[in-house]
C-alpha cells in the first residue's frame, strides 16, 4: 500500500479552489481563464485570497444579514482549507 500524506489532499484541495477562485473572477469579468490569461487570473485570485484574509471575521461569516455570492463562497472555502491545513502542521509539530 502507498503512503499517502493528508496534506496533500488538502494542498490540492486549496490549489482546485484557487483556480475555480481564478475561473470565477475571469467569469464575473467576462473574460476567459485559460491558456496565457490563466496566469493573469492567478495573480488575481491571489489578490482577492489576500484581501480576504485581511476583512474581519464578520465580513466572512456565512451567517451574515447578507447573502454571499458564488466567489464569496469559494473565498470562503479557500481559507477553511487553509485553516485546516495549519492545523494539521501545528498537531504533528506538538
Amino acid at each position: 500500500m502507498r503512503y499517502t500524506d493528508e496534506l496533500d489532499g488538502l494542498r490540492a484541495a486549496r490549489d482546485n479552489v484557487r483556480r475555480r477562485i481564478a475561473e470565477r473572477l475571469a467569469l464575473e469579468a467576462g473574460a476567459a481563464a485559460d491558456g496565457a490569461s490563466l496566469e493573469a487570473w492567478l495573480m488575481a485570485a491571489d489578490a482577492a485570497i489576500a484581501a480576504w484574509e485581511t476583512e474581519g471575521e464578520e465580513a466572512q461569516d456565512s451567517r451574515a444579514f447578507r447573502p454571499i455570492g458564488p466567489l464569496q463562497d469559494l473565498l470562503a472555502d479557500h481559507a477553511a482549507l487553509v485553516e485546516r491545513i495549519a492545523d494539521t502542521l501545528d498537531r504533528r509539530l506538538s
